[in-house]
C-alpha cells in the first residue's frame, strides 16, 4: 500500500535508540527523508548508515532536547538543509529509573521530566508552527502503557508518559483545522530479539520480562518492529481523519485493567 509520504521529511527524536531506529528505518522504506536525532552521534550515525545502505535517505543530527537553545538552532538548521519537517516522531525518553516513590532520587525525577516531558514539548514547539503554515503535518508521540495504566516502580516514567498523552490530545486540538494531526502510541516492552527466547531463558535474562509475557493475553512479548508499521501509518496520507487517539500496540496487555 503506498503511504504518499514519499516526498516528505521526518524528524526522529532518540533515533539512535532501539524503537526510534526502526521507526526511523520503517519511515525511510516508505521513501521518507529521516532525519535521525539524538545526542549520541555515532549511534546516529550508525542508523543513517543503516537506511542509506538499503537505498534510504537519512540525515544524523546531535542535539540536546533540553536545551532549547540547541534545539531552536538544530531545527532550524534541518529546515534549511530539508526544506522543512512535515513529520515528528517524538520518541527519545528515559526509562531506567525504578524506584518506591519514597526512595526515589529526585535528581532522576527531574531528569526524566527534563527530557521525556520538557523535550518533547521543546522540539515539537519549533517544528508544529511550521506545519500549520504549510497546511500538512503529523505529530506521532511515543507514549506508554506505562502511562496509561501506570507502572511500579516507575513513578517519574509513568508520570511523564500520561503527561505526554495530554500533549498529544492538546496539538490534535490545536493543528486540526491546519491539516496537522497529532497521534499518540502507547506501547508495552518491546525487547527486539528477547522475544524469541522461551520462558526459562527469558527468566535468567530479566525475571520482570517473563512476568509481563505471562500477563500478556498473547503470551508474548513486542518488538519495536511491532511499533514502527503503526508509526507509518500515522504518518500517511491514509490517516488524514485521525488524530488525538492513543493507541496501544500491547498483545492485549491493556485489556486487563479496563
Amino acid at each position: 500500500m503506498d503511504l504518499g509520504i514519499s516526498d516528505r521529511t521526518a524528524l526522529v527524536t532518540g533515533g539512535a535508540g532501539r524503537l526510534g531506529s526502526e521507526d526511523a528505518r520503517h519511515l525511510a522504506r516508505e521513501g521518507v527523508e529521516v532525519v535521525v536525532l539524538d545526542v549520541d552521534e555515532a549511534g546516529a550515525e550508525r542508523v543513517v548508515s543503516d537506511i542509506e545502505d538499503e537505498g534510504g535517505d537519512a540525515l544524523a543530527v546531535v542535539c540536546d532536547l533540553t536545551d532549547r537553545a540547541d534545539v531552536r538552532e538544530t531545527v532550524a538548521d534541518v529546515r534549511e538543509a530539508t526544506g522543512g519537517i512535515d513529520i515528528l516522531v517524538n520518541n527519545a525518553g528515559f526509562v531506567d529509573a525504578v524506584s518506591r516513590v519514597g526512595d526515589f532520587d529526585d535528581d532522576l525525577w527531574d531528569r526524566d521530566l527534563e527530557l521525556n516531558l520538557t523535550g518533547a514539548y521543546n522540539i515539537t514547539k519549533e517544528v508544529f508552527p511550521h506545519m500549520r503554515e504549510r497546511g500538512w503535518g503529523r505529530v506521532i508521540t511515543m507514549a506508554s502503557i506505562a502511562g496509561t495504566h501506570g507502572s511500579f516502580g516507575q513513578v517519574s516514567y509513568s508520570t511523564t508518559k500520561m503527561g505526554l498523552v495530554g500533549f498529544g490530545r492538546a496539538l490534535a486540538l490545536e493543528g486540526a483545522k491546519d491539516g496537522v494531526t497529532s497521534n499518540v502510541l502507547a506501547p508495552s516492552i518491546v525487547v527486539d530479539d528477547l522475544a524469541d527466547l522461551p520462558p526459562e531463558q527469558l527468566e535468567q535474562v530479566n525475571p520482570q520480562f517473563e512476568r509481563i509475557r505471562q500477563a500478556t493475553p498473547m503470551k508474548k512479548l513486542g518488538r519495536e518492529s511491532d511499533v514502527a508499521p503503526m508509526v507509518c501509518y500515522l504518518a500517511s496520507e491514509h490517516a488524514d481523519y485521525m488524530t488525538g487517539q492513543v493507541i496501544g500496540i500491547t498483545g492485549g496487555a491493556d485489556l486487563l485493567s479496563t
